[in-house]
């Protein structure tokens, strides 16, 4: 039994020196993970594919959204409410929200706050997992939470990493101190655009547009299972685009003659 362990561990680190080499190990769940690329995409409530961007499999959803947004816009979007699940409530979505006076209608978790983090701190909240993904796609094994309770201001979550792993990574350098017995990466749970959300989250308006979600999954079920999204025809991240521009271009004209 131990050795079979072994074996499935060695596969899925393997498995980031694939054939593949720009394809990650991403996760669906704590106990679910692919092997491949993630497509982030925007859609109108019509559901007409506004932007898309492909990423590498680890990649978290948040970071993407300003990109989204962006590319939305230049296609011609006037954006007023964007509605998305818990990954997208991150700081600086809702800060980039507020400036452009846009209503972010998803659901807040403090996890996905990450605070005054420098530039190429590359740790990603995983909202299925419930768990932050490191810059090698590896998952969090548990979460500790600290410091007073009920206090927002005072609290903290750690995420440990599996340490065994990290003295072996090739992407330790500046991420793991040689010769520490642990390994994590913790957040403050503190923020006045987290306050402003939660009073927004009981308005009338907000539960409204929160039933609009299911559309965008329905979408990717479509591309997955009735386009063959769901499976890389080629190798490369270019490809991967190539592939979704041209599943994404199909599933926009049918809906398109649908709504005419």
């Amino acid at each position: 039994m131990n050795l079979l362990k072994e074996t499935i561990e060695d596969t899925k680190e393997y498995y980031l020196l694939s054939k593949d080499d720009e394809a990650r190990l991403g996760h669906k769940s704590i106990d679910s993970s692919f092997f491949g690329y993630k497509t982030h995409l925007a859609m109108t409530e019509e559901r007409i594919i506004t932007a898309a961007v492909v990423t590498t499999g680890e990649k978290g959803d948040g970071p993407e959204l300003p990109g989204l947004l962006e590319i939305s816009q230049q296609n011609g979007m006037e954006v007023d409410t964007i509605i998305g699940d818990a990954a997208y409530s991150g700081k600086e979505n809702l800060r980039l929200a507020k400036e452009q006076n846009i209503d972010i209608v998803a659901k807040l978790n403090p996890a996905v706050s990450q605070g005054c983090r420098k530039e190429g701190d590359h740790f990603h909240y995983n909202k299925d997992a419930g768990m932050f993904v490191c810059p090698a796609g590896h998952l969090a094994i548990r979460k500790v939470r600290g410091g007073k309770k009920n206090v927002p201001g005072n609290q903290v979550d750690s995420y440990f990493f599996d340490v065994e792993k990290c003295k072996v990574c090739p992407f330790k350098e500046g991420c793991y101190k040689e010769g520490s017995k642990t390994k994590s990466y913790s957040i403050s749970i503190k923020s006045e655009l987290h306050k402003d959300q939660m009073v927004f989250q009981e308005t009338e308006y907000y539960r409204d547009k929160s039933k609009e979600r299911y559309k965008i999954e329905a979408k990717n079920s479509e591309l997955k299972n009735v386009h063959g999204y769901g499976r890389a025809d080629s190798y490369g991240i270019q490809s991967m685009e190539m592939q979704g521009a041209m599943a994404i271009f199909t599933v926009n004209l049918k809906r398109i003659l649908k709504l005419i």
